[in-house]
């Protein structure tokens, strides 16, 4: 078990959406401020090597985060740039780590990373059964790259280095810029509008018949946490609710708790992206004993209202 006494942690990007979830739950456990580096993307380009050696200088473990990530429109928009700059910043973290000494490297992956063909639930074991959903092809390949160097160091030089899955991340905080947000905060910002614009119709992509499971960002920051304190192997561990819904239905839930009377129409010339998402989650409650624990509904709900608290008040 990883004490945290006196421990010096990385945490990169862990200014964003889960970062900042993931240092609530460290303080929660006595972790202190000045213990914690969180390095500014402007002030720490980590696609630059010599920023991540000064990054991981005199760390005991590193958690890293740091992401260029989007919904499937960014993903289809600038697919070079979601190559390089995962692969690259993940590929030198981890080799500056080594370098370094550090004794732990925890690093997150993409449920983008499973191949588009995936039997459901999507195991560990499936990872490398196929190529990826075309649309986020290049994100998914880059971060499992990283797995392939993790479990290639700790083979080699013995470096403890572990590999997370996480399924896809929703709740306060999260990104709500329509060029880049992911689902559920794309849909919650339309319907919020459509109620406050007072519009007859919410437009939204593909036919509603993809799946996909979310999971709560509190609930996977107590995942990664426990993680950090507990698992040592080589082998990847999902992170997820157990919890599938199609897109369908998703959008039938966040038209009722955002008070939307109007009607749905579906742009059925956009794509669905992977037919369907759901894990395996034995693994991660064997190994560290997590289990999910904030209910879907309940989770939306606290996410529309930290929403509409950010932009102009609650319910009308």
């Amino acid at each position: 078990m990883t004490s945290w006494d006196n421990k010096k942690i990385l945490l990169t990007g862990g200014a964003g959406f889960l970062g900042s979830h993931i240092v609530k739950q460290l303080q929660q456990r006595g972790v202190r401020r000045n213990q914690m580096f969180i390095p500014r993307s402007r002030e720490f380009d980590l696609r630059k090597w010599e920023n991540c050696v000064r990054a991981v200088k005199g760390k005991d473990i590193v958690i890293h985060l740091a992401a260029k990530v989007g919904g499937i429109g960014f993903n289809q928009k600038y697919p070079g740039e979601l190559f390089y700059d995962n692969a690259i910043m993940g590929i030198q973290i981890i080799e500056a780590a080594r370098q370094e000494g550090v004794k732990k490297c925890v690093i997150l992956g993409t449920v983008c990373a499973y191949p588009k063909f995936t039997p459901i639930p999507f195991s560990e074991d499936d990872l490398w059964n196929g190529y990826p959903e075309e649309t986020n092809a290049p994100y998914g390949i880059a971060k499992k790259a990283l797995l392939v160097q993790a479990q290639a160091y700790r083979e080699q030089y013995g470096f403890n280095a572990i590999y997370l899955l996480p399924v896809n991340l929703y709740g306060p905080g999260d990104n709500f810029n329509p060029e880049s947000s992911h689902v559920i905060p794309a849909l919650i910002k339309k319907f919020v509008e459509a109620v406050r614009e007072k519009k007859p119709v919410v437009e939204v992509w593909g036919t509603g018949a993809a799946s996909r499971e979310f999971l709560y960002v509190e609930d996977a920051a107590r995942a990664i946490v426990l993680a950090t304190e507990q698992y040592n192997k080589p082998e990847p561990v999902n992170l997820g609710a157990g919890h599938e819904i199609s897109i369908k239905e998703l959008v039938k839930i966040i038209k009722k708790l955002t008070g939307f009377s109007g009607k749905i129409h579906w742009d059925t010339t956009k794509p669905d992206g992977q037919p369907r998402r759901c894990l395996v989650t034995s693994r991660a409650k064997e190994e560290f004993g997590f289990v999910a624990q904030v209910p879907f509904e309940e989770g939306l709900k606290r996410t529309i209202e930290w929403y509409l608290s950010q932009t102009g008040g609650h319910r009308k």
